[in-house]
């Protein structure tokens, strides 16, 4: 069963392009892992979205990929891949290392030996490195003493950087669904509510739209934790005359989005107001320098001048833009020294985030590289809001 709107055939395509990769690279396969919270590369191939357990992919440079999948996860591993071959085995068991008497798992040796009949391994690329489980890396090295493990994100992860017509449809209606979420915040939130409480708001909004899930940790902070660059919501409580920061985002088919906006119950204090503010200029002002065939690190460059001018440099932590797709965050990296031109159908969160020592605030929003310049794929809150 396909649970996106992806059709299969797009998956048999993505898995093609991968293998010529793997062979460009000198590679005999690849191994490719997922965790629950981030299981893009693996869903990207197949389709899973492993629970509880981890799960990989492997994928050898000729012949038919086969799904990895923990002791409690074979059966809705089939319900969901797009994948025929499913494998259970133990390293991809849940952190709780259950021992699973009377149960048969494949080795790795035995998935190699059935999935490259013939062909020794000498060289096997590991994609999403930074995940890639320590008991799994522990096997591989105890059946492959001799074999060459290989990094190869380089191998998968471009394939993603730019999007089909499919995927933008999936992302759309992410963000449309986001910004349904907040309109519900601004029209329900009251001061007294904790912040916990409003982001209960918006992950009903959320489901009832079709969301499969947020497409990140949802952000609502009030007062002196707005000026935290990575935090999570607590029973700290709204209040008026101070700026609100709301992250939404919900997941559609896999795909993520998130819209930012800073806000207020009453009017702000001049200083925050003027931030807030200068915070908007910026963010058009970004935008606006985005089009495909444009360098990247051009576009950073030329914004972290532009705010210098301005006199806001004290303020700014980072900038402008990071990828978005699968995850919220996800390659390529849009900085200083990034040396790759942006081409049509790139995708990018706009996020221009400033803080000062007891406020700051992002304003965020989801664009698609055009010729010429970009479309936006969240824009209604692209204003200063006070209720």
């Amino acid at each position: 069963m396909n649970t996106t709107t992806i059709p299969k055939q797009e998956f048999t395509d993505r898995l093609l392009k991968f293998q010529a990769k793997i062979k460009e690279a000198g590679l005999d396969a690849c191994l490719v892992h997922a965790s629950e919270s981030d299981m893009a590369n693996v869903r990207y191939l197949s389709e899973y979205w492993p629970t509880f357990e981890a799960s990989g992919v492997f994928v050898p440079a000729e012949g038919d990929p086969v799904l990895l999948v923990g002791p409690e996860s074979e059966i809705y591993a089939a319900h969901r891949s797009v994948f025929r071959n499913i494998e259970r085995m133990i390293e991809y068991r849940e952190s709780a290392e259950p021992e699973c008497p009377g149960m048969a798992f494949k080795s790795y040796k035995e998935i190699v030996a059935k999935y490259t009949p013939g062909r020794k391994l000498k060289k096997l690329g590991i994609v999403s490195w930074s995940i890639t489980p320590l008991p799994v890396y522990m096997s591989i090295k105890q059946q492959f003493p001799d074999v060459e493990l290989i990094k190869a994100d380089s191998t998968l992860l471009p394939l993603r950087f730019v999007k089909s017509e499919n995927e933008l449809n999936c992302m759309r209606k992410a963000y449309n669904i986001s910004e349904l979420a907040i309109e519900a915040i601004l029209n329900e939130i009251k001061p007294g509510m904790t912040e916990l409480q409003v982001i209960g708001i918006a992950q009903g909004e959320i489901y009832k739209h079709g969301g499969e899930y947020e497409g990140h940790s949802l952000y609502c902070f009030c007062g002196p934790s707005t000026n935290n660059a990575i935090s999570r919501p607590t029973n700290n409580k709204i209040i008026k005359n101070e700026v609100i920061q709301l992250n939404i985002g919900a997941r559609v088919g896999g795909y993520s989005s998130s819209v930012g906006i800073p806000f207020s119950i009453g009017p702000l204090p001049k200083h925050k107001k003027a931030l807030v503010e200068f915070g908007l200029e910026a963010h058009f002002k970004t935008i606006d320098m985005m089009k495909a065939g444009k360098p990247a690190g051009d576009v950073v460059k030329e914004y972290e001048v532009w705010v210098k001018s301005c006199g806001f440099e004290k303020y700014m932590l980072y900038g402008p833009c990071h990828s978005i797709g699968m995850m919220e965050v996800e390659q390529p990296w849009m900085e200083s020294t990034s040396n790759y031109e942006l081409k049509e159908n790139m995708t990018f969160q706009v996020d221009t985030f400033f803080y000062d020592k007891d406020f700051g605030l992002r304003w965020e929003n989801g664009v698609v590289i055009k010729n010429g310049g970009v479309e936006k794929l969240s824009s209604k809150f692209m204003k200063t809001v006070e209720i």
